[in-house]
């Protein structure tokens, strides 16, 4: 099972640069990095895991930035985002964005799409909050049309883009129905996001990894019915504070990756958490 690993990177936190060599002279598998762009004072939107918001959400650095320092001093870690707002984003600019890390990074990049839950971060940046999902659906789609090897043209419900030379293009061959880089999609489990998993994504980013003896085989039905290779399904945990026997749960899932939890601290705590995960290699 490969073990990759999740941080809040900030401004005040273990570089992207110490972080990437650590692991990949570890053996860690992966990287992988939140988004946040500004988390509003004024916010009526309740943290998800309870309390009070955790102040790194407000410094994260910029995924896409941190990840090209990591490429730059590793050959075999992967990279992710865990996850990207892409309802946040103007799809042509996000395209570009991936493909480019894709590609420099030798097609080490997984694209992790999330919807959000910062109802306030999201309307700065003009999303309609019930719509999102479907906004989603709709950037990846336009992003896929630039992504493909001739120039297509996409028209969708919430935007555009002509038939276009577009360079570079990401790494992986296409797939089934999709194509560019690998692709994760995080949320609760439901029909809706199964549904939108099997007809755009290579597999699930649970957080946490709680619910997946029942969840897991209904992804792979949902999968399976869209015509999907069961093969080729991929579930990968995120956010997950490891044990034994939870490692061995997910391996008798099927499950070949996981992603482990990292304080969001400085470089002695994270190298300490990274001494702590050892035993899991």
């Amino acid at each position: 099972m490969r073990i990759a690993t999740t941080i809040f990177l900030t401004d005040e936190t273990i570089t992207p640069l110490r972080l990437a060599r650590e692991l990949e002279q570890r053996g860690f598998g992966g990287l992988y990095l939140p988004e946040h762009t500004h988390i509003p004072v004024s916010r009526d939107t309740p943290y998800p895991a309870g309390g009070e918001l955790p102040p790194e959400y407000g410094r994260t650095l910029d995924p896409f930035v941190a990840l090209a320092q990591a490429a730059a001093v590793t050959e075999r870690l992967t990279l992710g985002t865990g996850i990207t707002l892409v309802a946040q984003h103007d799809p042509i600019d996000l395209a570009k964005q991936v493909a480019t890390l894709d590609h420099l990074s030798g097609g080490r990049f997984t694209l992790g799409v999330g919807y959000g839950w910062n109802v306030e971060e999201a309307a700065d940046h003009g999303v309609d909050w019930p719509a999102r999902r479907d906004l989603v659906r709709d950037r990846m789609a336009l992003m896929r049309a630039l992504w493909s090897d001739e120039p297509t043209a996409y028209d969708g419900e919430f935007g555009s883009v002509r038939a276009s030379h577009a360079y570079p293009k990401p790494f992986q061959e296409p797939r089934g129905p999709v194509n560019g880089p690998r692709t994760l999609i995080g949320g609760a489990a439901g029909p809706k996001l199964f549904a939108h998993i099997a007809q755009y994504a290579d597999g699930w980013l649970p957080i946490g990894g709680r619910g997946l003896t029942e969840s897991v085989p209904e992804l792979r039905a949902a999968w399976e019915a869209a015509g999907r290779d069961p093969k080729h399904l991929q579930v990968v945990p995120y956010a997950v504070l490891p044990s034994a026997g939870k490692l061995a749960h997910y391996a008798d899932l099927g499950i070949e990756e996981i992603v482990l939890q990292l304080p969001p601290a400085g470089e002695p705590e994270v190298l300490r958490a990274l001494d702590g995960y050892a035993q899991y290699l």
